[in-house]
């Protein structure tokens, strides 16, 4: 049994990048996984202000807000799903302010193993490279990570329309198949 946590980046709840966490979560429950899934735009976290109290600090934010309890759960975690729709070739503002805040405790967020869904309006081959980029800058970042496993979600824009899309059933099966 692992400890997955999953971050949906999606500011949309049901949006499609949000149903492919869901479809992940139900192959992964299936299998005997424990998973905790946050929905990064219901919480209340702050942006990075670079003041480095973390550092003089033990790794405490002079940020008083959700993210602490995120990045106890990342610590804790075996394996992190980050989902994002891309927003102009990126991932969106709600999960990089996540991947920002991590400064606080980077270190400590060790041997994880990493999973990456995406969702975009556009259909193109290239559509995702910067998005995943993003994602992997974050886990390189990270000691002894390890991608495993990525769903590329291309051609929807209206909320829900991933789920007549074989992508759906790949998210059921990696979280299915997570070792």
């Amino acid at each position: 049994m692992k400890k997955i946590l999953v971050l949906s980046g999606s500011p949309r709840k049901g949006g499609n990048s949000d149903l492919l966490c869901d479809e992940f979560i139900r192959g992964a429950k299936e299998e005997g996984n424990e998973i905790t899934k946050i929905r990064v735009a219901e919480k209340k976290i702050g942006f990075c202000k670079a003041c480095y109290y973390c550092k003089q600090s033990g790794g405490e934010c002079a940020i008083k807000d959700d993210m602490s309890e995120i990045l106890k759960q990342m610590m804790n975690a075996d394996v992190i799903v980050m989902a994002s729709p891309v927003y102009f070739y990126s991932i969106d503002a709600q999960l990089k302010t996540v991947i920002d805040r991590t400064v606080a405790q980077w270190t400590q967020i060790k041997n994880k193993d990493f999973y990456y869904i995406m969702t975009a309006a556009e259909n193109s081959q290239t559509v995702m490279d910067c998005t995943l980029e993003c994602f992997r800058g974050l886990a390189s970042c990270l000691s002894g990570s390890q991608e495993k496993g990525v769903i590329y979600g291309k051609g929807v824009y209206e909320k829900g329309e991933i789920e007549n899309s074989p992508v759906m059933k790949q998210a059921y099966e990696m979280g299915r198949n997570i070792s």
